[in-house]
């Protein structure tokens, strides 16, 4: 081909799309995390399946449009995808300048909810609406700026070689940054919130290689705020009640327990292969309440049996493997730290959400990641996917 050819092959060629000009020049598509991304998006498609069987007969839920929570569960989750992609594309070591504003945006977010601005559901006092149905729940970010607020003071020091760990002042100025959020969280109060937060906290920093006495004194200064926090009455009678029926599950069968027992039922009921989908009775009744939300397990495990439920679990097993894989290969201690709060929040959360469905851990409101509905979990889920993709997709490569 001549020179003058090739120019105008060039000049009438359609412009490639920023996505491809990227993959050509630093291969990154390539270097994503498929298992993981085909995970998390397998379990964003349950999600939408079982969201939709807890709903699609719930007329007083959805105003007569049995679409009407699928629907919105498909929008959460594009757009949580496309969330997910600018996390990407900005990368986890470029985004480190805006992590000052996005925490503080965040706290704000937080602090809103205790003003009239706030809206309390099912006791919790944690979201703020914003009309047309959609609302809005600032802890979950939180959960995101925490993470990358203490990464990036952690590791500061270590990735310049400045310190093999870091410091005693580095690490109260980390706790610093969790303390105000998990404040201001705790007078609303949204215990599972709180709970989410301190799994992350501890977990970044033993990921970050800080003096092990610090994990010590946080432990037992969380198990004297646990003393505190009861003997104060900072609980919500509802939430002391949760406990309670946690631990007697006879407690009240008919009111604070109905919701626990409903969902063993609903389980339990489900066999091997469940009673195929769109067809279990618990679910079909209506018996399970919040079953688009906390409960949408119980969904899963009636009416698709212990393989479905068995399927979910693996999903998420997949994320959490791929996760750690991340963590463990990254370049630097910021990666590594974040991938770690990353994995704290998952693996906790999940397990939590699930065991308070089989009545082996107590009812706290916690979404299943990725199934649950609700926009704010599925747009932080995926922009912690994104910034987990980013931390393996940007991590030189090894010498050939």
């Amino acid at each position: 081909m001549s020179a003058a050819q090739g120019l105008a092959v060039r000049r009438f060629a359609p412009p490639r799309s920023a996505w491809a000009r990227l993959a050509d020049r630093d291969g990154l598509l390539r270097r994503l995390d498929w298992p993981m991304l085909l995970a998390a998006l397998a379990l964003s498609a349950l999600s939408c399946v079982l969201v939709y069987s807890a709903t699609r007969g719930r007329t007083g839920l959805t105003h007569g449009d049995p679409y009407y929570f699928l629907e919105r569960d498909i929008l959460n989750t594009v757009i949580g995808v496309a969330l997910a992609a600018g996390a990407v594309w900005a990368g986890h070591r470029a985004l480190r300048g805006a992590v000052p504003v996005m925490y503080a945006l965040s706290v704000l977010a937080t602090a809103a909810v205790l003003t009239p601005l706030g809206a309390t559901i099912n006791g919790a006092r944690s979201w703020i609406q914003l009309g047309g149905g959609f609302s809005v729940q600032p802890s979950e970010f939180t959960k995101i700026t925490i993470t990358l607020g203490m990464a990036i003071l952690l590791a500061r020091q270590v990735d310049t070689g400045e310190r093999p760990h870091p410091g005693h002042r580095t690490v109260v100025q980390a706790l610093g940054v969790a303390a105000l959020p998990v404040l201001v969280i705790l007078l609303m109060p949204d215990l599972g919130s709180i709970m989410v937060l301190v799994v992350i906290v501890l977990a970044i920093l033993l990921a970050s290689g800080a003096p092990r006495r610090w994990i010590l004194g946080l432990l037992g200064a969380g198990a004297l705020g646990c003393v505190l926090i009861w003997q104060l009455g900072i609980l919500d009678t509802y939430q002391i009640n949760r406990f309670a029926a946690f631990a007697n599950p006879a407690f009240d069968p008919s009111g604070i327990g109905y919701n626990t027992k409903q969902a063993r039922i609903a389980i339990g009921s489900g066999g091997l292969t469940g009673a195929g989908l769109f067809h279990g009775p618990q679910t079909t009744g209506q018996f399970v309440p919040e079953q688009q939300t906390d409960f949408v397990f119980t969904v899963a495990g009636e009416e698709l049996g212990f393989l479905g439920a068995g399927a979910i679990i693996l999903l998420l097993g997949v994320v959490l493997w791929r996760a750690c894989r991340i963590a463990r290969e990254a370049t630097d201690l910021y990666g590594t730290v974040t991938a770690a709060g990353i994995i704290a929040w998952f693996a906790f959360q999940s397990f939590e959400n699930i065991g308070m469905t089989l009545g082996i851990m107590p009812v706290t409101g916690l979404p299943l990641p990725f199934v649950s509905y609700g926009g704010s979990a599925t747009f932080a889920a995926w922009i912690a996917i994104g910034l987990l993709q980013s931390i393996k997709a940007r991590r030189p490569l090894a010498p050939a």
